[in-house]
């Protein structure tokens, strides 16, 4: 996009385009994203759509304005940013064959949402739905009240079936097949209080959220060590 130019666009200020008289202050920023404004008049362009769960997730409203949002709508908040991760997530993961029960509803703070199994995964997993695919094998399922932490670069996940919370580690030059039956209290999320004496006490992170997670039990397992290893209990 940038080769005609190369590699530099003009500068283009609020005095040099007229557009910018469309709309209020607040939607400049988002006009003057949709396109680059310098770009030749017959210059090819692609867009990508996508669906909102895997790519849209803003958090900018705090707990107080979320919870004014009226039903259905996106709150926009810590909240609501982190559901939409672990949905996201498990909704990858059933992409690629993975049994993965739906959420529940839950409110926090005054606000409803979708509560999914508590998936997460460092980059050095996957990035791209291709690394996914490479590492889920077999049939696996993922209860509603679970959680899943992927750490290690090279896990990989076969013929597992997971009720409860599962974190697994291992350095770079280890490999790691996991598989079985996992079943613990895991990972609960409980609700806060915030007219609750004791919420003041608790870090900012969590205050923000509305909700903490009380972490009652775990099977948690780091390989040290290079080699190839196998997660089974």
């Amino acid at each position: 996009m940038l080769d005609s130019p190369h590699g530099a666009l003009e500068l283009v200020t609020d005095d040099d385009v007229a557009i910018w008289d469309s709309g209020p202050p607040t939607s400049r920023p988002h006009m003057d994203g949709d396109g680059p404004t310098g770009s030749p008049s017959l210059m090819s362009m692609r867009m990508d759509v996508t669906e909102t769960w895997l790519a849209y997730a803003p958090v900018k409203n705090n707990t107080e304005d979320a919870a004014k949002v009226p039903k259905g709508n996106p709150y926009h908040s810590a909240t609501s940013g982190e559901m939409a991760i672990y949905r996201a997530n498990s909704m990858i993961l059933r992409k690629v064959g993975v049994k993965v029960d739906d959420p529940i509803t839950q409110v926090f703070d005054g606000q409803e949402v979708e509560v999914w199994s508590r998936i997460v995964w460092k980059p050095k997993w996957a990035v791209t739905f291709a690394d996914v695919k490479s590492k889920v094998r077999g049939n696996n399922s993922v209860s509603q009240k679970s959680t899943l932490v992927i750490k290690g670069g090279n896990i990989l996940i076969e013929d597992l079936s997971l009720d409860g919370a599962l974190i697994v580690d291992s350095v770079d030059d280890g490999e790691v097949k996991v598989e079985g039956c996992v079943v613990n209290n895991g990972w609960r999320i409980e609700g806060i209080d915030k007219d609750d004496s004791t919420t003041a006490a608790l870090p900012e992170e969590v205050r923000i959220r509305g909700f903490k997670i009380n972490k009652m039990d775990q099977l948690q397992q780091f390989y040290s060590e290079p080699g190839k290893f196998c997660l089974k209990p």
